[in-house]
């Protein structure tokens, strides 16, 4: 009977009570939040300002206005699915701004927040799960394009549904 009291309480104090666990897990997120995502969106929101304030946003929106046409978005908007790739909220952000600015319409920003979310955050998931997870090199290059491959076919679904609902303006 000694030997049972003493397992059950060993068993006590290796299982953290629920409040334990929840306490730990929002220690967990908020390093995580502090830690990698913070940072990424800070860097991701200083690249777009640089390329506004020089210019260079304009002269990139201009070369790549071609490929983004395709998607029914001004050159400028690839922007959003560059900060995208630093942080999902980056990019949403990137793309509210184009909006405020008045450089997308309300309906381009729709187009790109679904890509936002979809390809978003793929640096910094890639090495946190295929860098880290040791996956053979051989699909490294997979692995990257199925986001992006993802976000180009949700941007053109949304511009569709977009178009059929009459909200093209």
């Amino acid at each position: 009977m000694a030997n049972q009291t003493a397992a059950g309480m060993d068993l006590k104090k290796i299982k953290p009570s629920i409040v334990e666990e929840f306490v730990a897990g929002a220690k967990k997120g908020f390093y995580i939040g502090a830690e990698m995502i913070a940072p990424a969106m800070v860097l991701a929101y200083v690249l777009i300002q640089f390329l506004d304030i020089t210019g260079l946003m304009k002269s990139v929106g201009q070369i790549l206005e071609p490929v983004m046409i395709l998607f029914g978005l001004p050159g400028e908007a690839v922007f959003a699915l560059v900060a995208a790739f630093f942080a999902k909220a980056a990019g949403c952000a990137t793309a509210a701004t184009l909006y405020s600015k008045g450089i997308i319409t309300a309906a381009q920003a729709t187009i790109l927040f679904p890509a936002c979310v979809t390809m978003g955050t793929l640096i910094g998931h890639f090495v946190r799960i295929v860098i880290v997870s040791n996956v053979d090199r051989k699909w490294h290059s997979l692995l990257i394009c199925v986001p992006l491959v993802d976000a180009a076919v949700v941007m053109i679904l949304t511009r569709i549904v977009i178009n059929v609902m009459g909200l093209n303006g």
